[in-house]
């Protein structure tokens, strides 16, 4: 087993303190010294040990305390051998997690759209010698087109838009596994900033004759609802990460069998 993926996992949640507090605010202050671009080893969790660059999104990642919980849980999800796709891959943190708990079995297919993020990508990738990842640098949609891409405050926040800065182009899961381009996966990741329904209405055939099992972060109510509405629909039990599925916007969706 994967020296890592076996070892207990303690995590001191830092991210957690609110930096409208002063606590939270003395804590955050020294990070603010780091210089964007040094390499720093990520501090605490499942990628301890593991490198970092400075500056390519929030400290969060390197300190090993961005989403705890949602990382945590993906992390345990994971097995050697799979096949998991990270749709909205940003710089890789969640691509990293993947590729490490799966060891030297399986593979990791991450898709992002935005140049600036599949840089950093590649890099966070490339310094910790991650070879079972293989990107696509495209958004993921309802069929395979070209698009436009909205870039957003910060680099976590573009999104496809009709009005968007950046021409990028679009795939759908399903023309991409019943081609023979990517295999089918057993667990999807998704995050990408309202594009959730049109990228599941893309791999309806997927769902239905591979059920992966699907962790979702929904961005908006209208959204949510048409998401929980299609899953629930294709026999998935939709379960809330936190609070209520009413309340929240990250999800996990088990197929249920017959």
């Amino acid at each position: 087993m994967n020296r890592n993926k076996s070892r207990e996992i303690a995590v001191i949640n830092v991210s957690g303190i609110s930096k409208k507090t002063w606590i939270g605010r003395a804590l955050r202050w020294p990070l603010g010294l780091l210089p964007d671009g040094l390499q720093v080893p990520i501090l605490q969790g499942p990628l301890r040990g593991y490198r970092w660059i400075v500056g390519s999104g929030v400290h969060g990642y390197w300190l090993g305390t961005y989403e705890l919980q949602k990382q945590l849980v993906f992390w345990e999800s994971i097995k050697p051998g799979m096949v998991v796709f990270d749709i909205g891959a940003h710089v890789g943190f969640y691509t990293m997690l993947a590729s490490v708990a799966l060891g030297d079995q399986g593979e990791v297919v991450a898709f992002e759209p935005f140049p600036h993020n599949v840089d950093f990508l590649k890099r966070h990738l490339a310094i910790n010698h991650r070879r079972n990842v293989r990107i696509i640098e495209a958004a993921v949609g309802s069929r395979n087109s070209q698009g436009r891409f909205r870039t957003g405050a910060d680099t976590s926040t573009g999104c496809v838009s009709d009005n968007g800065d950046l021409a990028v182009p679009l795939v759908a899961l399903d023309d991409l596994v019943s081609s023979g381009a990517v295999q089918p996966p057993q667990i999807i990741k998704m995050d990408i900033e309202g594009g959730e329904y049109d990228a599941l209405a893309g791999a309806k055939n997927l769902l239905a004759e591979w059920h992966p099992q699907i962790m979702l972060s929904t961005h908006g109510p209208d959204v949510h609802s048409k998401c929980l509405s299609l899953l629930q629909a294709m026999g998935y039990n939709v379960v809330p990460l936190y609070d209520s599925l009413e309340s929240t916007d990250e999800v996990i969706a088990l197929f249920q069998s017959q």
